[in-house]
């Protein structure tokens, strides 16, 4: 269904029902047994991955221009948190910050920002859920964005044509 996002996270999915602004929480440990939790989160939801813990599904608004950040664990929404124009992670990126702790990081379509947000509430509470950084990307914007685990930092895919940026 276009309509849905799924992550597969262990035996619990977050699934966006993307105009309607609501992601559903799904726990199948029993197969026989699902249950489903429904979220309101923020209108326009499109595409978003999970934290480093695996506890987090981070996932865009892009036309409400938020970033939600759904607990899978408590089954309930952490924080809605603002991020700017369109952003659009993929499945994003996340490392840890010197400063910040575990950040998630978004691209944003149209602009080369690159957002920052903590996700670490018990270590770096002041920053939990707060977009706690800016950085400047490549040219006119990421596409999506992903941390290649040889790496340890972001990034940014851009539009290429020719196969030149």
């Amino acid at each position: 269904d276009e309509k849905a996002a799924i992550t597969v996270e262990g035996k619990v999915h977050g699934v966006n029902v993307r105009e309607t602004g609501k992601t559903l929480v799904v726990d199948y440990w029993d197969i026989e047994v699902l249950k489903t939790t429904e979220i309101g989160t923020a209108r326009f939801l499109h595409d978003g991955g999970m934290d480093s813990t695996g506890r987090y599904f981070m996932v865009a608004a892009n036309q409400s221009n938020k970033i939600a950040a759904v607990d899978l664990k408590e089954g309930k929404l952490a924080k809605l948190i603002e991020v700017g124009k369109i952003p659009h992670p993929g499945r994003g990126a996340d490392f840890i910050h010197p400063k910040f702790g575990p950040v998630w990081a978004t691209g944003h379509l149209g602009n080369n920002t690159i957002s920052l947000i903590g996700t670490d509430p018990k270590g770096h509470k002041d920053y939990a859920f707060k977009k706690v950084a800016e950085l400047k990307g490549q040219g006119g914007g990421a596409l999506f964005i992903k941390t290649p685990r040889t790496q340890g930092y972001p990034v940014p895919q851009v539009a290429e044509k020719d196969g030149k940026r």
